[in-house]
């Protein structure tokens, strides 16, 4: 990996060698506009059948990570560096539009946080679901790519799927629509499956529900997935790994279990703490991470979280090295969390989240 000029090289939590159940390679991944770098450096691996979340805050750059994957990047950004599908020939990153729409919907597919914008409002859900396995030819005719959509939205759970079919978006809801969208994105039985805040808008109760759809999908298909989200909770339910994402950079990473339970950087530290309701301080108020997250792109040299972390030194103005802990584990970062006192506190699944 390149480093910066001011800094010893930098690893992330990639394999150092490939392998034949590698679903996703990324490697050395940038995204920059006008001069700022919004993405830096991340490199991860996941395989077959592997379900691994990404989190951070608002900013941290989880979205335009999995924009930079869909080849779906806003105008004016651009991703550098590489992206490679399992079983597609050519890197993802600069292959053009016409490349990308034979990927995206077969190989590849995603689930947007808001359904209502990725549903068209003036098709039935039925038509939408047989579109995508038409334009992909993995059904021979229009006839047979109905009755598939019919035995899609029952999969996903939609009550009298026949009739649904026959339905527009607005006839439906969120929780609803999110099936719909999630019946669309497995259509094809794709090698990743996507996900982007899938559950945020959704009530605790529908959330869990969707998300076991998720899980069950992907699990039915052997697919990968990475799954984004700024809940915790949903990661401890739905995923094996974690990615914590600070500042563009992937600052920490390994199994669920192991990252919320003895985090080693201070920023995974810090949102572990955060996300549990019941420890407050002596005049009742909640942990937080001081201060908030800068704007994309203006993240401080050296260490990204220095400004915000109490325990940063000057050392902390050049770029930590990555730490593997494990062939898909380690952190960056100069004061790490001592072993003796890693242990965070244990995240809530989203059911237990639910049961108060």
């Amino acid at each position: 990996m390149t480093p910066a000029p001011d800094t010893a090289p930098a690893t992330g939590p990639a394999s150092g060698q490939g392998s034949p159940d590698d679903v996703l390679s990324v490697r050395n991944l940038d995204v920059t506009v006008g001069g700022r770098t919004l993405v830096e450096d991340v490199d991860f691996t996941i395989r077959a059948g592997e379900r691994v979340g990404l989190i951070g805050e608002s900013g941290s750059g989880k979205s335009l990570t999995a924009l930079s994957v869909m080849g779906l990047l806003p105008e004016g950004l651009r991703a550098t560096g590489s992206v490679r599908l399992a079983g597609v020939g050519h890197d993802l990153v600069g292959a053009d539009e016409a490349r990308m729409s034979r990927v995206r919907g077969k190989e590849i597919a995603m689930v947007f946080q808001e359904p209502m914008t990725a549903l068209n409002p003036t098709m039935k859900v039925g038509r939408q679901i047989a579109e995508v396995l038409l334009i992909h030819r993995t059904r021979p005719d229009r006839a047979s790519a109905s009755a598939a959509a019919v035995e899609l939205l029952a999969q996903v759970g939609l009550p009298d799927p026949a009739t649904a079919a026959d339905a527009y978006p607005h006839q439906f809801s969120g929780g609803q629509r999110q099936r719909v969208v999630l019946a669309i994105a497995l259509a094809n039985d794709p090698a990743l499956l996507v996900c982007d805040e899938p559950t945020t808008a959704l009530d605790v109760t529908v959330q869990a529900r969707v998300l076991d759809l998720i899980v069950r999908g992907v699990q039915d298909r052997r697919s990968a997935m990475l799954f984004i989200t700024h809940d915790l909770a949903v990661v401890a339910t739905a995923c094996e790994r974690v990615m914590v994402m600070y500042g563009g950079r992937v600052v920490e990473s390994g199994p669920v279990q192991e990252v919320f339970t003895r985090p080693r950087h201070r920023y995974t530290r810090g949102l572990i703490g955060a996300s549990d309701l019941t420890a407050v301080d002596d005049r009742g108020r909640l942990a937080t991470i001081p201060g908030s997250v800068p704007p994309a792109g203006r993240f401080p040299a050296g260490c990204v979280f220095r400004n915000r972390c109490a325990h940063a030194t000057e050392a902390c103005a050049t770029r930590p090295d990555w730490v593997p802990t494990g062939p898909d584990s380690g952190y960056a970062c100069f004061h790490p969390v001592a072993e003796s006192g890693a242990r965070g506190t244990a995240v809530p699944t989203n059911q237990e989240a639910g049961r108060g």
